[in-house]
């Protein structure tokens, strides 16, 4: 695909993205984050994306991969995360506003409670990945799993967590 390929499809992709953020954070600066974040994402793998070819499902893969990667980055910025079944402790960043405060905690607070109702080898795998960060290979070498047993196990375990989270912001 070329740039001005992408750039003519991009304004819808993006509402893709914003609709997935919305969804997920329930606010709409996050969801332009998400969308911001998931439109970068894809102009790197422009040379990769075929002309004529609908990206839809594509845009929200990314996004939801987006919104996932935001709570993670939001999680390590929270001040004596040791465990994954520890109260939600403050932010540290001491320039977030009170309100930015309340909502990396609710955030915190939601993550922690949906992995906590994963299976206990979907929570391991998914802490494995999505919380620790290791590769697939380094997972596999520490549990004797094959990768795409991995790969699915906690591809299905995001997706848990996802719909939970989203289940519990709405609330």
């Amino acid at each position: 695909m070329t740039q001005e390929e992408f750039e003519h499809i991009a304004p819808a992709l993006r509402e893709f993205m914003l609709s997935v953020g919305r969804s997920f954070f329930g606010n709409d600066d996050d969801a332009e984050d998400v969308a911001q974040e998931g439109l970068v994402a894809l102009l790197r793998f422009i040379d990769r994306m075929e002309s004529g070819v609908r990206h839809e499902a594509l845009a929200i893969r990314v996004a939801k991969h987006c919104c996932m990667d935001m709570v993670r980055k939001r999680k390590s910025s929270l001040v004596g995360f040791n465990k994954m079944n520890e109260e939600a402790p403050p932010c540290y960043d001491i320039g977030a506003s009170p309100h930015e405060h309340l909502e990396a905690k609710e955030l915190y607070e939601a993550v922690n409670e949906a992995v906590q109702h994963l299976k206990p080898s979907e929570r391991r795998l998914f802490e494995m990945r999505q919380i620790e960060g290791l590769e697939l290979d380094d997972i596999a070498k520490q549990t004797n799993i094959a990768k795409p047993s991995i790969k699915t196990i906690v591809s299905a375990a995001r997706k848990k967590v996802f719909a939970e989270i989203k289940e519990r912001l709405r609330t």
